[in-house]
């Protein structure tokens, strides 16, 4: 007998030394495989046998793709702006913890050695930060009265940063026991404002 291509015969299931029946796919192509090898025709294994026809192939269409990437970069670009948002405020925070330790500084040392004066001082501690004191009697009727043995004085302290023409600044306030107030600087510690 002639071998003849394209041919299917049923015949050859009982023929083959291969059990073709209930084989995968990736099995069922070995099978038909050694099948045209055993008798050079292309046949069928048997009644039920189907030729197996590959899957569709599964991924991304291109669409997807795109959709991905720009939900992506969204979603960087908003993790950008926190982190930026994040270090910013770090920053802020260690400008005024660093303006809070000269605040502290400056305050815990005027006027130890020298008598309180009431009115207004400036000065610079470095080349980033700048400061005003404001020093005024004080009680808690508003009041100052002189010739008392000991008076309070309520100092204010603006320590500034920035540039001069929009500071960042914070505000400290303490007061501090003194001596009696006198009685020309009482008129003059009343006009301040």
């Amino acid at each position: 007998m002639k071998p003849q291509f394209g041919t299917w015969d049923s015949g050859l299931a009982e023929s083959s030394p291969l059990p073709l029946r209930n084989v995968s796919r990736h099995g069922a192509r070995a099978a038909a495989a050694a099948a045209w090898e055993s008798n050079g025709t292309l046949t069928s294994p048997g009644p039920g046998f189907r030729v197996p026809v590959p899957a569709r192939q599964k991924g991304f269409s291109l669409l997807e793709v795109i959709a991905a990437m720009m939900l992506l970069a969204i979603i960087f670009t908003a993790l950008m702006h926190v982190a930026g948002g994040a270090i910013r405020l770090t920053q802020n925070a260690a400008a005024h913890s660093e303006a809070a330790m000269w605040a502290r500084s400056l305050l815990d040392s005027a006027y130890v050695g020298e008598p309180i004066r009431p009115g207004s001082s400036a000065g610079q501690f470095n080349a980033k930060y700048r400061w005003r004191l404001n020093v005024t009697p004080w009680n808690e009727a508003g009041i100052a009265t002189p010739g008392a043995a000991l008076q309070l004085y309520r100092l204010d302290l603006d320590v500034l940063w920035g540039p001069p023409g929009h500071p960042r600044s914070a505000h400290f306030r303490t007061l501090r026991l003194g001596g009696p107030l006198r009685p020309g600087a009482a008129s003059a510690a009343q006009g301040a404002p």
